[in-house]
């Protein structure tokens, strides 16, 4: 028993000295799990304040640009850290934007149906200010997501409920390019807060102007003083009293 002991002893202190010396390191980082409520993140940078308008819908694919918007507001919030209010008195900064298209390749097919199928969606965005319409930030971003088309005489009842259902699969497709989407531009968002962009310029104060020296009552200021020429020389004053003593003498 003494035999076995002492060897697995040994076994373990060889197993953690050829870890050691491979450079394997085990170790936990971070705060672990908490309790309760998870802390709010700190966005850096003042607050961002805006107001997001519906989307225009540039495509054939209708109330899309309802669902669009909705998911912009939600994500921005979370992601970006933007302060998004309803009322657009109440905003600093207005985004406007734009699903400009819609697009469904197919990936696989057979002779006579598509198999599988993707859609890609573009959406283009901007951020201005809304006291000066200065647009301080546009990006635009794409995504696709796939989805598998069935048969249309699949389901019971004909060619119908086929359609009905691939067209099903090609909303909650879009629904997920779109969720993409907003999370990539929020992602850009954030970076671009945490760059400056939204913050602020301070105001110009005006130069100082040259103080005027201040002058005592009666004072002539030395710049208004006339001055003489060379060529001009300054009067000699004579004393009266000395011209009549030399006329008196003999």
């Amino acid at each position: 028993m003494k035999y076995i002991y002492r060897f697995v002893l040994a076994a373990f202190l060889t197993i953690s000295l050829c870890t050691t010396g491979c450079g394997y390191r085990f170790s936990v980082e971070g705060r672990g799990p908490t309790l309760g409520t998870a802390s709010v993140p700190e966005y850096e940078g003042p607050p961002v304040v805006m107001v997001i308008e519906p989307l225009a819908n540039r495509t054939f694919e209708s109330n899309l640009e309802y669902k669009y918007t909705e998911y912009l507001k939600d994500e921005f919030v979370v992601t970006g850290g933007a302060n998004v209010v309803e009322n657009i008195r109440d905003a600093d900064y207005v985004m406007k934007g734009a699903i400009e298209s819609v697009t469904l390749p197919s990936l696989t097919f057979t002779q006579n149906q598509t198999q599988e199928s993707r859609v890609t969606v573009n959406v283009r965005v901007q951020i201005a200010e809304r006291r000066t319409g200065k647009i301080l930030w546009q990006q635009s971003s794409s995504s696709s997501a796939e989805f598998f088309v069935g048969s249309s005489s699949s389901t019971s009842g004909g060619g119908g409920g086929g359609i009905q259902f691939n067209r099903v699969l090609q909303d909650r497709a879009l629904e997920q390019a779109g969720q993409f989407v907003v999370e990539d531009l929020a992602d850009r968002f954030l970076f671009a807060r945490e760059q400056g962009v939204f913050t602020p310029e301070p105001p110009k104060l005006p130069s100082p102007s040259p103080k005027t020296p201040s002058l005592d009552r009666g004072q002539i200021p030395i710049d208004a003083q006339p001055s003489l020429s060379p060529t001009e020389k300054t009067p000699e004053i004579f004393d009266d009293r000395e011209q009549d003593t030399e006329g008196s003498q003999p």
